[in-house]
């Protein structure tokens, strides 16, 4: 065992696919059932949800066409490899480490256990909090383009969003049993982004020259182009990697490579397009959600809001399940899924966990602030200080002097980066609030 000989969970069992010799965990899910294919797919989901249709908005507005591209690309490259650091621990100490929680402990003791835990959930909570923004403001712009009499207002729509993404987590039992949910998942991306791209390529092309100048001046650039940093690296990271893996059949690291790869090569390109094109069609008047831009036919914009709604659903339930492993384990939730007690268990918790989020997402209704907040506090650290600092511990003496100085460095700058980024991220959403209120209708 790691540092204070923990035990994190009580019962274990073994890896039954390929691993006898590796210890697992006990869960209340699905374990080695996924191929590297699926699981890249999850992954790839989760960079091209609804929050793509952001990034002109969020990222390239703030970064101007320099910042923007270099600082997507570079973020593809480090999350890369911060990504890699934690999938090649995934089996170390001959224990597969199936939740981020309890590789922390195990490299760590019981403390980082726990903080670790926090630190996820906090992430976990501000994404799915993003995504009920993004599935509210897609119902929102179809009404609006039917009926734009205000009747509709976003914190309506948010609460219809929450309500849909609870109906759907009550019959989703587990993160396995998406299935054929991964491949609508995929058909919806694929209609918001070329319907965002080719809708922005032909305003693009018959559009005057676009402005495409740093918005604010002195402090409030400052701020601004701090907080799109932390935009940048939220862009490609789960914060729950570990527990992706889980799925991933043997050999889990090998596997689990692959679908890195398969993530930041093939899954990355919708997102650039989408992005660089709404940019270049609008400039620095785009919007932080960029079917609200888009020019066309009523029936093509409406589609394309669906879809994303719809995405939107699915992709939350991903960034939901680890909460869902957590309570399903722990209060013993198996077996079949229409079981009385289980169907009322996930009716009760799921509904209420959904129902809290529901509320914050419409009490502040932010998009670009949460994506600044959440890449600050949580993913930072979690996918990049914690994930450089695990690996150095735990490869400590296999590591030239060389390569420990460049995991320290890492550490050190992503924690200034964390830092600052936290500090901008708060001051946007006090902006934001003094000009606007809460329950805003943006």
């Amino acid at each position: 065992m790691g540092r204070g000989d923990i035990e994190l969970e009580p019962n274990k069992v073994y890896d039954h696919h390929g691993a006898p010799d590796v210890e697992v965990p006990s869960t209340a899910h699905q374990i080695s059932s996924d191929s590297w294919f699926q699981v890249g797919f999850i992954l790839t989901t989760g960079i091209n949800s609804a929050y793509v249709l952001g990034y002109s908005g969020t990222v390239m507005v703030p970064l101007g066409w320099i910042g923007g591209v270099v600082g997507l690309v570079l973020a593809t490259i480090i999350s890369l490899y911060a990504n890699a650091l934690i999938a090649q621990l995934h089996e170390h100490g001959g224990q597969r480490h199936i939740r981020y929680r309890d590789l922390a402990g195990f490299v760590y003791g019981k403390k980082a256990y726990s903080l670790t835990w926090a630190l996820q959930y906090v992430n976990l909570f501000m994404i799915n909090t993003g995504y009920i923004i993004l599935a509210g403001s897609a119902l929102k712009a179809t009404y609006v383009l039917f009926r734009d009499d205000g009747l509709l207002k976003l914190p309506y729509c948010i609460a219809i969003a929450g309500l849909v993404c609870a109906m759907f987590a009550i019959c989703i039992p587990h993160l396995s049993a998406l299935g054929i949910w991964l491949g609508f998942s995929t058909i919806f991306s694929l209609v918001y982004i070329i319907i965002a791209f080719l809708l922005s390529l032909k305003d693009g092309l018959h559009s005057p020259p676009r402005d495409y100048n740093l918005l604010g001046d002195g402090f409030s650039k400052v701020f601004t182009i701090i907080g799109a940093s932390a935009n940048l690296v939220f862009a490609f990271n789960t914060g729950m990697l570990p527990e992706i893996q889980a799925t991933i059949r043997q050999p889990v690291v090998k596997n689990m490579m692959r679908a890195l790869y398969f993530q930041f090569t093939v899954g990355v390109l919708p997102l650039y397009l989408v992005t660089f094109t709404g940019y270049w069609a609008y400039g620095s008047k785009t919007s932080v959600y960029l079917l609200n831009s888009v020019n066309g036919p009523v029936w093509v914009k409406a589609f394309a809001n669906i879809t994303a709604f719809l995405q939107s659903v699915i992709a939350l339930h991903i960034f939901a399940s680890p909460m869902y492993e957590f309570l399903d384990t722990k209060y013993g939730i198996k077996g079949s899924a229409l079981n009385v007690k289980n169907m009322s268990f996930r009716i009760v918790v799921r509904g209420g966990y959904l129902a809290f989020n529901t509320f914050v997402s419409a009490f502040l209704p932010f998009l670009g602030d949460f994506m600044s907040l959440t890449g600050a506090i949580s993913t930072f650290p979690l996918t990049f200080i914690l994930a450089n600092h695990m690996y150095l511990k735990a490869k400590k003496d296999k590591l030239t002097t060389s390569q420990k100085l460049w995991h320290w460095l890492n550490i050190g700058f992503f924690s200034i980066m964390s830092f600052v980024a936290t500090i901008a991220a708060i001051r946007l959403i006090a902006v934001d609030s003094k000009n606007y209120h809460v329950f805003a209708d943006v």
